[in-house]
């Protein structure tokens, strides 16, 4: 592909010898960290594969991650900073937004066929970006080793070597086998992509950095890349909203101030899963994450039905896997069930998908714990979101959902939102709820109440302000290893 120089602020990406070496983190701290010198950043990511999605100010959507990456910077999200957002709804298939809107959907083999299309939506995105900024730094997606994929790519060296930007590779030190991952990336890709790669950063690192330093020499003699960096582990990584799925794996610390316990339901399609991440951050709130496989537990007083990109399939599989006999216990015990967009859907009379949006056209049973129905339909409603809760409480956040839900238990809202509207519905005992509301816990006001409904006592954080302060201690964490001055001249 012939390289063509675009004008506008210098740039720089970072790829990764894997998913989850912390390519997401890192743009993130360093984004607040120019940011904080005084200089315009913009983060980017050309193609992004999560079901964990933002809403942007002009109605788009967006990977979760440069939504985060963008408030590093201090910047709005745009649709720009994500042009091709990639949504699973199968094994092999994908829902394809293109700056901001569905463009198609397709399977895995068919998509390969489509990136040189998309590969100029991504090209104009990214002039868009460096036209208004000093500093645009670019996320690359999965391992820049799948040499399997270099065909078309978009996402790693093929944009690169596109829009001729230098490349720093990031390994992850924690997961075992950094050397070998550095140097095997340099072994297998093509020399001309090698030769876009200025540095490396060897990310994760735990204990005595002077014992990795004979580490550090021996990939750069081997690869004849620059070392950059070797971050330590930076613990409050968990802080900040999380965008791949392989994050719902990660061990949680211990809460022994723990005085209430929430099952979370982690279906195969499930999105937006963020929506977890104020509940964990609580001292007094235990978060159980409950798999296919696993019981449900008999001691929760609350069961969240989370996002899903596939919701019938994913109320199949709550099914298999007993999670709709547990659940009736649960309710017949007195708990409390809240299900979020996709999971509210299930907690219906019935889910139909008479077109096939979102999987083979079907009609399902739902839980039928409140009285509404629900047909999926083309249309996308993204919006930013506010208003007050039946209970009162005011709340702030987004709605990003195909499909339309109805019937008698509308008459009972979970919520009034800012227009009138109703959001949502509420069983006739109070216990179950359905929303379409994403971002509910992160409103400290939303939150608090919900831990005071479950008996958990007053909200100790500030949701917000916490994240907030994870940034500026990430920027510093990064400034503290990684020579800002030495990236900032790399960048082209």
């Amino acid at each position: 592909m012939r390289q063509t120089k675009v004008p506008g602020a210098r740039a720089i990406m970072f790829q990764g010898t894997g998913s989850d070496v912390g390519k997401s983190v890192i743009v993130a701290g360093l984004a607040r960290a120019f940011t904080s010198r005084g200089l315009r950043v913009r983060p980017f990511k050309p193609q992004n594969m999560s079901n964990n999605a933002a809403v942007t100010a002009d109605g788009g959507e967006i990977g979760r991650a440069q939504a985060l990456q963008a408030r590093a910077a201090r910047v709005p999200p745009s649709v720009h900073m994500n042009p091709v957002l990639l949504k699973p709804q199968s094994e092999t298939g994908a829902q394809i937004v293109v700056q901001g809107r569905v463009f198609a959907t397709a399977r895995a083999a068919d998509y390969q066929g489509l990136k040189p299309e998309l590969m100029r939506f991504v090209r104009d995105s990214f002039a868009q970006l460096r036209a208004e900024a000093d500093l645009v730094l670019v996320e690359g997606a999965g391992s820049a080793s799948e040499v399997n994929l270099r065909t078309n790519d978009i996402a790693n060296m093929g944009f690169a070597r596109a829009v001729d930007l230098p490349v720093v590779l990031i390994g992850d030190i924690d997961r075992g086998g950094v050397i070998a991952s550095l140097v095997g990336t340099r072994a297998v890709i093509d020399p001309a992509d090698a030769a876009l790669i200025r540095g490396f950063i060897v990310n994760k690192f735990r204990g005595d950095a002077a014992l990795f330093a004979d580490g550090m020499a021996r990939i750069a003699q081997a690869t004849g890349w620059e070392p950059l960096g070797l971050v330590p582990h930076f613990a409050d990584a968990g802080l900040l909203p999380a965008e791949d799925a392989l994050a719902l794996d990660h061990a949680r610390p211990a809460k022994p101030a723990a005085r209430v316990r929430i099952a979370v339901l982690v279906l195969p399609h499930i999105a937006n899963f963020d929506d977890l991440d104020p509940l964990d951050a609580e001292p007094a709130v235990e978060l159980v994450r409950v798999k296919p496989g696993m019981a449900l537990p008999g001691d929760v007083q609350l069961v969240i039905l989370p996002g899903s990109k596939a919701t019938i399939a994913d109320m199949n599989a709550l099914r298999a896997a007993g999670f709709d006999v547990d659940i009736g216990a649960h309710v017949r015990r007195g708990g409390h069930v809240l299900g979020l967009c996709g999971g509210y859907q299930m907690l219906g009379r019935t889910i139909a998908d008479p077109a096939g949006h979102e999987g083979p056209p079907g009609r399902v049973a739902g839980l039928g714990l409140i009285d509404v129905a629900t047909v999926l339909d083309a249309d996308k409603r993204l919006t930013q979101a506010s208003g007050t809760t039946a209970d009162g409480q005011p709340f702030a956040g987004y709605e990003i959902h195909m499909g339309a839900t109805d019937g008698p238990d509308r008459a009972r809202p979970f919520a009034r939102l800012a227009d009138g509207s109703p959001d949502g519905a509420v069983s006739a005992d109070g216990r179950v709820r359905g929303t379409y509301i994403h971002g509910l816990f992160a409103d400290d006001r939303q939150r608090g109440a919900w831990l005071a409904r479950l008996g958990a006592g007053a909200s100790t954080v500030s949701y917000e302000a916490q994240v907030e302060a994870t940034l500026d201690r990430l920027a510093a964490h990064l400034a503290a290893c990684i020579d800002l001055d030495r990236l900032l001249a790399l960048a082209q």
